[in-house]
């Protein structure tokens, strides 16, 4: 049966200067194929030692266990300062607690319900772009981008994409996603604190566009908000909520900071979701066929459709497991400690690698095939506890996992009961990672209506 694609892996020794090269290029093809089997690896710079770590107690350590001993590496994120400024993505300790107390109550259980609405409508309105581009190949990540930042924009600001801020948001944040990858070479030579970071004018002037808009965005919902007129959706929640502690709100800045990472992180990785699970439908049609016949059952916007499309959940789970949107996170030992009877320094960084860990050779069976059913197995009940963390895992799990589990499927749902999908001959992706886990040239799909 035929595989999905998986990139290559580099020779097993390379010099730091080719490892930096083939870094920047892709960070997936950057590592060698031992790491698919390795419990813990050790890579030297001149700089620091870097571990990455797939042994499941050991990731357990880090993540969950002790996290506060692990906090999240300032220097893997330098590229997304000037955007994302002191959001919660990036912060640490108090600050990020307290940022924590006060967005987490937004993406509780009973607002997912509140937001479902919005989240239909978005679904609906990609359905009908997808209408106009029938019967050709198409790029289908493009489709997947636009489809994320209307579900964005309608559950957090209450406006469809087609709005004019909304349209220009996205607009901006296609031109610095293209350019800033989520890892970099700061990842790789530490800098002093003291030493300015040099940004491209380019990445500074469209940071600088995208937070004028939001800024705009907030301050008009907060003028709303004292007005006593605003819609009752995800901005209005985080704005009005007081953490419960120091009963203090966001300001207006940090909102900004807040909205940017709600954005990048919720659209962003929900396009690279959803585009590689609409390329598997087309690589595995009978999988398909499936999908789009429990997707009858899609009537109306009534939240508890999404306890019938158990298919689509799985296939959607499958999916982030093969090609997780996120594919390494970087922590930082805060002080000495021993793995794998291996001691590791004080200011060391500890890589966890979803990419890695979703396809270990010693946890999964199967580990590079595309099989649904693996979830109701022993062995992958067991790895979905132990070894699977398309969102994180611990204090720090994305905020928005059980968001991102509800637009996906039905998103997919949706597009499968209306379209045949095909993959398109000759373009077979390649998976990389800049932002996110993308294709090099795209993923190219014909989509043909449904009867």
């Amino acid at each position: 049966m035929v595989k999905p694609p998986k990139p290559p892996s580099r020779p097993p020794k390379v010099s730091l200067m080719q490892y930096a090269k083939l870094f920047k290029q892709d960070i997936l093809s950057a590592q060698p194929a031992r790491l698919y089997r390795a419990w813990m690896a050790e890579f030297r710079t001149p700089f620091f030692r870097s571990y990455l770590v797939n042994q499941p107690n050991l990731v357990k350590t880090v993540l969950k266990d002790r996290p506060d001993e692990f906090p999240k590496s300032e220097r893997v994120s330098e590229g997304l300062k000037p955007l994302l400024g002191n959001s919660v993505f990036l912060t640490n300790g108090e600050v990020w607690k307290k940022q924590r107390r006060i967005i987490d109550p937004a993406f509780e259980g009973g607002r997912l319900r509140d937001t479902f609405p919005a989240m239909w409508s978005a679904a609906e309105a990609a359905v009908e772009r997808l209408k106009s581009q029938t019967g050709r190949d198409i790029e289908i990540e493009e489709e997947t981008s636009h489809a994320a930042a209307d579900v964005i924009f309608r559950t957090l600001f209450s406006i469809p994409i087609e709005h004019e801020l909304a349209s220009q948001v996205f607009s901006e944040f296609r031109s610095y996603q293209r350019s800033q990858p989520i890892l970099n070479i700061a990842a790789l030579v530490p800098l002093p604190r003291w030493m300015p970071r040099f940004f491209s004018r380019k990445t500074k002037d469209t940071a600088a566009s995208i937070r004028a808009l939001i800024s705009q965005l907030t301050k008009e919902r907060m003028a709303a908000i004292e007005a006593g007129t605003a819609p009752d959706d995800l901005a209005t929640k985080i704005m009005t909520t007081t953490d419960p502690e120091t009963g203090e709100r966001f300001t207006a800045e940090e909102m900004v900071d807040q909205v940017a990472i709600f954005f990048l992180a919720g659209h962003e990785t929900s396009a690279s979701a959803l585009a590689w699970t609409l390329y598997l439908m087309a690589l595995y049609p009978d999988w398909q066929e499936k999908l789009a016949e429990e997707a009858k059952a899609l009537e109306g916007p009534d939240f508890s459709v999404m306890s019938r499309l158990k298919l689509s959940r799985d296939v959607f789970r499958e999916s982030l497991r093969l090609y997780p949107p996120v594919p390494m996170m970087v922590r930082e030992s805060k002080c000495p400690v021993e793995f794998r009877d291996r001691n590791v320094a004080k200011g060391s960084q500890i890589v966890l690698s979803p990419w890695h860990l979703h396809r270990h050779e010693r946890l999964w069976d199967n580990p590079d095939g595309f099989d649904p059913t693996r979830w109701q197995s022993e062995n992958g009940k067991q790895c979905m506890r132990e070894a699977y963390m398309p969102f994180s895992a611990g204090p720090r799990v994305c905020t928005g996992a059980g968001f991102a589990m509800v637009e996906g499927p039905l998103i997919l749902s949706m597009i499968l009961r209306d379209f045949k999908i095909e993959a398109v001959k000759g373009r077979e992706p390649v998976p990389v990672a800049h932002l996110t886990v993308r294709s090099k040239d795209g993923i190219w799909l014909r989509l043909t209506p449904r009867s």
